[in-house]
């Protein structure tokens, strides 16, 4: 396949996770509309906000052997169908529990696809440009998410919520058409996944676990902290005397930011192949930009965020690909992800917690800023144990 193929095999991808962070930010983009129509407060529309993601923490990894099993395109497309069917029961929903069905069921198959879009991309540029093209499959996310914020509330003035929930399913089933034609695996790795892949067994060295489970740390730590500051920053600076609307306005212009800086960093690690330097240098500013926005400069220091937060998040991505073999890369994936899904189901309540105790509003930033110096630890941790020597057994079944 020549280069023009592979990388429009990307753009049909990156569409396809465009799609799913599209129906992941649905609900909060329709927020008031569906508070008054469920009938329901803010805090059982926060749950199903969550629910999108929730899944993930006991899906990721089935779902990246059902790849392994039964090949990628195929489960990507079931992942697409269940999104497809979630999307339409939500919004068919007149009741709270219809519509927490229907989300439960979209993030399902949301999960299947984000974990198996990862991987291939990875069997598509791995050795070659992966870090840009896995920074553009990143950048897809946050876009998706910015569509959603503007097109869902036009539809839903323009016609009804659940036009504009129903927009959802139509994206998910468009793309079941174009990955359909566009995708097909290449030779090498469907050549290396086939003849090894044991019905629901994880098929992982003890090593590559270990490996991408710090790997899933690193990226779960660094997403983690920013995201904190988006969701806080706001809080944070109406508290220092700003206006909520200038507020809104410079977190918002630091996110859209970050998404412009998420392809360069790609392309940055494919130039000069220093992933490592450019992540723990992305980790440290991060943290100190955080640390310090409670209390000095706020909003110098969220313009920092935003011009490093994107930089790191294709080097982070690539991690997996430098320790799992072509064989064992859809469960590494799921294991990946797992991690990082866990974090993020886990972890943010706690930092929240940390205002309510403190009466502190610029708490949460600072947790934000402590778990990037955990995300910097993650990375130590794992470049010590990726320059281990891999036992015999491992080192002759990778050879």
């Amino acid at each position: 396949m020549n280069s023009a193929q592979r990388w429009l095999i990307l753009a049909v991808l990156c569409l396809a996770r465009t799609a799913v962070a599209f129906q992941f930010q649905s609900v909060a983009a329709l927020a008031p509309d569906l508070v008054a129509r469920l009938g329901i407060d803010y805090a059982r529309l926060g749950t199903l906000i969550g629910l999108y993601m929730l899944p993930g923490i006991v899906v990721a990894v089935p779902g990246g052997v059902l790849g392994q099993r039964y090949g990628d395109k195929r489960v990507t497309l079931y992942g697409l169908l269940l999104m497809t069917a979630g999307g339409v029961l939500t919004g068919m929903a007149e009741t709270y529990w219809l519509a927490v069905a229907g989300r439960l069921v979209s993030g399902i198959g949301g999960v299947l696809v984000n974990v198996l879009l990862t991987k291939m991309v990875t069997d598509w540029f791995a050795g070659r440009e992966i870090g840009t093209a896995l920074s553009l499959l990143v950048a897809s996310w946050p876009l998706g998410m910015g569509l959603a914020l503007v097109a869902d509330p036009w539809l839903a003035a323009a016609h009804s919520p659940a036009l504009a929930l129903h927009a959802t399913a139509i994206a998910a089933a468009l793309l079941v058409v174009l990955v359909g034609l566009a995708y097909r695996s290449p030779g090498a790795a469907t050549a290396a996944v086939l003849p090894a892949a044991p019905m629901l067994r994880l098929g992982l060295s003890r090593r590559e676990f270990g490996l991408v489970t710090v790997a899933g740390l690193v990226w779960g730590m660094f997403n983690l902290g920013y995201n904190l500051l988006v969701a806080f920053a706001p809080a944070m600076l109406i508290a220092d005397g700003t206006t909520a609307t200038a507020a809104g306005l410079a977190t918002s212009l630091a996110t859209w930011v970050t998404i412009l800086f998420v392809p360069l960093g790609g392309v940055l690690l494919d130039r000069s192949r220093s992933a490592t330097a450019l992540m723990a240098v992305s980790f440290a500013v991060l943290a100190a930009a955080m640390l310090l926005a409670p209390v000095a400069a706020p909003l110098t220091m969220i313009a920092a965020v935003g011009l490093v937060g994107g930089l790191p998040a294709g080097a982070i991505m690539a991690l997996p690909a430098e320790v799992l073999r072509a064989s064992s890369r859809g469960p590494g994936m799921g294991v990946f992800f797992a991690w990082y899904y866990l974090v993020m189901a886990v972890l943010p309540p706690f930092a929240g917690a940390t205002r309510d105790i403190t009466g502190f509003a610029g708490a949460p930033v600072l947790c934000g800023g402590v778990v990037e110096i955990l995300a910097l630890v993650a990375l130590i941790l794992f470049r010590v144990m990726q320059a281990r020597p891999a036992p015999l057994a491992v080192a002759r079944q990778d050879g």
